[in-house]
């Protein structure tokens, strides 16, 4: 029948719907030749050795280049040289399986020798019993390291396969409790090699056989799948009666789904009904509905498609349902061209942005005052405030006078007039005074600056008593009478600086008393150090000489 096409609506739509096709998830809707699940991965049985191999390629090229994934052979069941491996096409199908990733290598192992012998049900049950016993782990053990050896230790292992039948030695129903315990040995014995990844499938005939498989079942520790060999022949009439038959195909899917196992086909074809397209158009659609890991179809007359020649109706629906979807020729939509209607560009007027030219403000020029530079050993001025009673004298080293005393003319002392502003003290020059004859030398007090001081007059000159009060302290007189010469201060020049407010002028200062006739004043001057005379002003120490007629020392 032709296969289902479907019109595209659309390039996308048929570009996607083409690369789904060609990947072979496509699905069919019921009733279609075309079955759902037809990506399951499936093989053939072509030939036990290298022959099997080489055709593999041959069959995908007539499936239309059908992904061929799964490989399947049998061990020879002769010898147990056979069942351990002992034969060179397991090298060829080790190299088939190794090139792809996502290949399976299917291998049916007999579980004892002179197989397919007719060997009585008596004789079976003593050889299950010496399985049973351990007696034939060593074949068993060599086959798993052979197939680890070779690269394909993820093998899925057929052991004992139909054993339900009456045809291999293998068989379960001479003792079936026996058999399970000798399938569990072999099973154990094989996962104990190391490196090993097998997959051991319990497969049994379709139907009750000799014996109902599920007593035979021997356990989900030791079984990786449950499978089952079903060809077209009874018990059943109808592929109907072949799914609801006692131990028939729905009974492996709900006992498997019962067992939590996954479910395979490693044999199924053609048999007693010779070319029957329905029976391979059916077992196509179960298979796609139930989704096994795997299935193969044993292609070889007579039941076969592929290499047997005498089932060509069969051969037609399994190449149809099989062949991957070609896509046909996508036919373009005719897209219209929409037209280009340009847009009117209307320019946008250029409006120059004003400058504002940025104000130049003239940083002001701030004159740097002009301080004049102090001549060393300036001290700080102090404002004059005089003594109100005595000043404070300014006295030169003092020279003991001659006999005939010398009187000086008195020198007034010049007051400093204020000034407003802040006086820069110069240092006055004093005046040395003429020496008359040699004396005592009495200690020199530095001059304070800017200080006068008056000329002591000459006690025989005036007899005005001594102004009050008398400094302190008192130190005692000298036998000298020196005559002091008081020097002129000079005046002081004011410097323009900063003006200040206008300072208290101070009070002038009490005139001295010419000293009285014939009679002497002297004062010494005290020195207490510069720091000590800034704190207390300069001292003197004076006593007064009477030379008169009074005093008994007159001479004239």
């Amino acid at each position: 029948m032709p296969r289902p096409r479907r019109r595209l609506a659309s390039t996308c739509i048929g570009t996607v719907t083409a690369g789904l096709l060609a990947t072979g998830a496509a699905l069919a809707t019921p009733g279609n030749d075309r079955p759902e699940g037809s990506d399951i991965a499936m093989g053939a049985y072509l030939d036990y050795g290298p022959p099997g191999v080489a055709r593999i390629p041959h069959l995908s090229s007539w499936l239309g280049g059908k992904d061929i994934r799964v490989g399947h052979t049998y061990l020879p069941g002769d010898k147990w040289a056979g069942i351990a491996g002992g034969v060179s096409f397991l090298e060829d199908w080790a190299d088939w399986r190794r090139a792809e990733d996502d290949r399976m290598f299917v291998l049916n192992v007999p579980m004892q020798e002179r197989n397919e012998e007719r060997v009585s049900d008596r004789q079976v049950a003593r050889l299950i019993r010496a399985g049973a016993a351990g007696r034939y782990d060593q074949h068993f053990r060599r086959l798993a390291e052979r197939l680890v050896e070779l690269g394909v230790p993820d093998t899925v292992i057929v052991l004992g396969w139909e054993m339900n039948g009456v045809t291999y030695t293998h068989r379960c129903a001479p003792d079936p409790e026996g058999w399970k315990v000798y399938w569990k040995r072999i099973v154990t014995t094989m996962r104990a090699v190391p490196g090993q990844k097998f997959r051991f499938d319990f497969a049994p005939n379709r139907g009750t056989d000799a014996i109902g498989w599920t007593k035979c079942y021997p356990g989900d520790d030791v079984v990786d799948v449950i499978g089952m060999d079903s060809y077209d022949q009874g018990p059943g009439q109808t592929f109907d009666d072949q799914i609801t038959q006692p131990y028939g195909l729905q009974q492996q899917v709900d006992f498997a789904k019962a067992h939590g196992k996954p479910i395979s086909y490693p044999e199924w074809g053609l048999f007693r009904r010779g070319d029957n397209p329905e029976y391979v158009r059916r077992m196509l659609k179960w298979i796609a509905q139930h989704k096994p890991l795997y299935h193969t179809i044993t292609d070889y007359c007579p039941h076969g498609v592929w290499q047997c020649k005498d089932n060509p109706d069969s051969a037609k629906v399994f190449r149809d349902a099989l062949t991957p979807e070609r896509p046909g020729p996508v036919v373009p939509t005719p897209v219209a061209p929409t037209p280009v209607v340009p847009t009117p560009v209307v320019p946008t007027p250029v409006v120059p942005t004003p400058v504002v030219p940025t104000p130049q403000v003239p940083t002001p020029q701030v004159p740097t005052p002009q301080v004049p530079t102090p001549t060393p050993v300036v001290p700080t001025p102090t404002p004059v405030v005089p003594t109100p009673a005595v000043p404070t004298p300014v006295v030169p080293t003092p020279q003991v006078p001659t006999p005939t005393p010398v009187v000086p003319s008195p020198q007034t002392p010049l007051p400093v007039s204020p000034s407003p502003l802040v006086p820069t003290p110069v240092t006055p020059a004093p005046v040395t005074p003429s020496p008359v004859a040699p004396s005592p030398q009495v200690p020199v007090t530095t001059p304070s600056p800017a200080v006068p001081t008056p000329e002591v007059p000459d006690p025989d000159t005036d007899p005005t008593p001594e102004p009050t009060p008398t400094p302190k302290p008192t130190p005692k007189p000298s036998p000298a009478v020196p005559t002091p010469q008081v020097p002129a201060p000079s005046p002081v020049t004011p410097t323009p600086v900063t003006p200040k407010p206008d300072p208290t002028p101070p009070k002038p200062l009490p005139q001295p008393t010419p000293p009285p006739v014939n009679s002497k004043h002297w004062c010494v001057p005290l020195n207490f150090g510069e720091w000590l005379s800034k704190l207390v002003g300069t001292q003197s120490v004076c006593i007064k000489l009477d030379f008169g007629k009074d005093s008994g020392i007159w001479p004239f």
